[in-house]
């Protein structure tokens, strides 16, 4: 059973079982290994190349494939370059938002998003109003009326 298996084939197995193993295994560059030796397998069963070229070919396929990898995934999700990584209440300021309640005292609430925020903002705002957010204080949000901001 075992001599079965044509050249190629064995390297082809090897790397089913490492793209297998991905899965149960945090992590991507199990896969990358996995992929070079497929290619390699691949190769060797259409050219049928002796065990120093298949080494050779999976370890040039397996530095590739590493390098390819690490230029699609190393990317960061997040753009870490606008300073607000750690600090996500800095990403609503300027925003445009409604006024939820009125303002009598320039305290209310605002709907931002699905949502309503409590909100320090100016005195005689209406509910409806549209309101600009221009800093965070905690949980509650300070507004102001805009300058110029298109009808809703």
């Amino acid at each position: 059973m075992l001599g079965e298996i044509p050249p190629g084939g064995w390297w082809i197995v090897a790397g089913l079982l490492l793209l297998a193993a991905e899965l149960m295994v945090p992590g991507v560059f199990l896969a990358f290994v996995g992929i070079a030796a497929i290619a390699a397998g691949a190769f060797t069963w259409a050219f049928d190349l002796g065990l120093t070229e298949q080494i050779v070919l999976f370890t040039v396929y397996t530095v590739v494939a590493v390098f390819v990898g690490r230029r699609f995934y190393a990317r960061p999700a997040i753009d870490e370059s606008d300073g607000m990584l750690n600090e996500r209440s800095l990403q609503v300021i300027g925003r445009a938002v409604t006024a939820a309640t009125d303002f009598p005292y320039g305290e209310g609430r605002v709907k931002l998003g699905d949502s309503e925020w409590n909100a320090r903002g100016p005195v005689g705002a209406k509910a409806g109003d549209r309101l600009e957010i221009r800093a965070v204080e905690g949980t509650r949000l300070v507004v102001e009326a805009p300058e110029a901001l298109p009808p809703a």
